[in-house]
């Protein structure tokens, strides 16, 4: 029996045309003996562990689907770290259709909101410890936590990553000190409370029926919705890097652009101010995201032209999805946001939203303070570096010092 050898291609991007995939296995397979074009072909085809979900599609349907109408077997990764699928045929021009077809679910998965961006260009904030401190405190005193458990704060949730559960909670099961606050609708009284003065078995009075005074349940305020305070940031841009291709590019091109970066800042450094909040959607009573507007020390738009020269080389490289090319750069320094709330099992909930009312009124002038932009990110979302702010994939860096001719 004559023996097949098995001719394998592989390529580092989904992107590379079916003719091409064709062409080299023809190649490939022809060069030692012609008898062995219809050899078994495989092709192993790096699209991202973000995306094989895709195409598996639900319970092996769009896996199948492809698998049917073309004619090959397709293997997928066994981990979750791997990016690579296998495509394996009888003939090249099958090989190279279910790579086609697998590439457009791929393309299309990408334009919706089943997949989550992964990586941002970042301005970082929190490499100041003052304004941690200052966030740390406003978070404290909206839930109402003690200074002396302040730093158990620093965990709260960002970007839907995992929540470390209410440091209110934790403390009564330890049985910590903990000092509550309730304050009337009206700002006119509040009571505290110190829980060591209360006997474990003793229960807190009910409240009258007729009570105008809200509770952070009522207010649908919870740690999760805000934001860790060393991860504080301003934002950039939000990209989405399904595999590490697109990762690496968007590496080189952060590096790239530093010259023109520090020619847009006129190689002097620049300051921003923090003052007050804002809402961002809905009303303050049904608000969806808080935010600390962020203002140009200066007023000479060079943080804007900056920001611009990091959008346009992204937008050029084939980065950014088509339909954030046309969104209008809003820099903001978000502190709450309910796509962070922790859900509890598996309870989806239409329209989120939080009463900000008693926030606004307490916080609506806060002077966060003035701060030097030291470094532009590239961060990955989800996944933190030993000092707590996301993990750096990429960083350029900004004026520090007054260039002296």
């Amino acid at each position: 029996m004559q023996e097949v050898n098995e001719s394998t291609i592989e390529v580092m991007d989904a992107t590379v045309t079916p003719k091409a995939f064709e062409d080299d296995i023809e190649d490939e397979a022809s060069k030692e003996n012609p008898v062995l074009s219809a050899a078994k072909h495989s092709l192993s085809v790096e699209v991202g562990a973000s995306v094989i979900r895709f195409v598996r599609g639900k319970d092996g349907s769009t896996k199948e689907k492809i698998e049917k109408e073309t004619g090959v077997q397709i293997i997928l990764p066994s981990s979750k770290q791997e990016d690579a699928i296998i495509i394996e045929g009888t003939s090249a021009v099958s090989v190279a259709k279910a790579s086609k077809e697998i590439q457009h679910i791929i393309n299309e998965a990408v334009k919706t909101p089943s997949l989550d961006y992964s990586h941002f260009v970042s301005l970082p904030l929190a490499i100041h410890p003052e304004l941690v401190a200052k966030l740390v405190n406003y978070q404290n005193s909206i839930l109402g936590i003690s200074d002396a458990n302040a730093g158990e704060n620093l965990e709260g949730n960002s970007d839907g990553d995992g929540y470390e559960g209410d440091a209110q909670d934790e403390q009564l099961d330890k049985g910590s000190a903990v000092a509550v606050e309730r304050k009337v609708v009206n700002d006119r009284e509040s009571v505290k409370v110190d829980v060591r003065g209360i006997p474990l078995v003793s229960y807190a009075p009910k409240e009258p029926k007729d009570s105008k005074s809200s509770s952070l349940s009522d207010l649908r305020i919870e740690k999760s919705i805000f934001i860790k305070p060393k991860t504080f940031h301003l934002t950039v841009l939000m990209l989405k890097l399904w595999n590490k291709e697109r990762v690496n590019l968007a590496t080189e091109v952060l590096k790239s652009i530093s010259p023109k970066v520090m020619d847009a800042l006129d190689n002097r450094p620049l300051f921003v101010r923090l003052k007050g909040l804002d809402c961002m959607r809905g009303s303050l009573d049904k608000a969806c995201v808080v935010y600390a507007p962020v203002e140009e020390i200066g007023s000479e738009n060079r943080l804007s032209h900056a920001c611009q020269v990091i959008i346009d080389a992204f937008v050029e490289a084939g980065l950014v999805l088509e339909r954030d090319i046309r969104h209008e750069l809003k820099l903001h320094a978000t502190v709450m946001n309910v796509k962070h709330r922790k859900r509890r099992g598996n309870r989806k909930v239409k329209s989120d939203f939080f009463n900000a009312c008693g926030i606004f009124k307490q916080f609506g002038s806060e002077e966060w303070g003035e701060y030097l932009i030291r470094e532009a990110h590239l961060s990955q979302r989800f996944k933190y570096d030993e000092n707590g702010y996301y993990h750096c994939c990429a960083s350029i860096p900004f004026p520090e010092n007054m260039q002296v001719d």
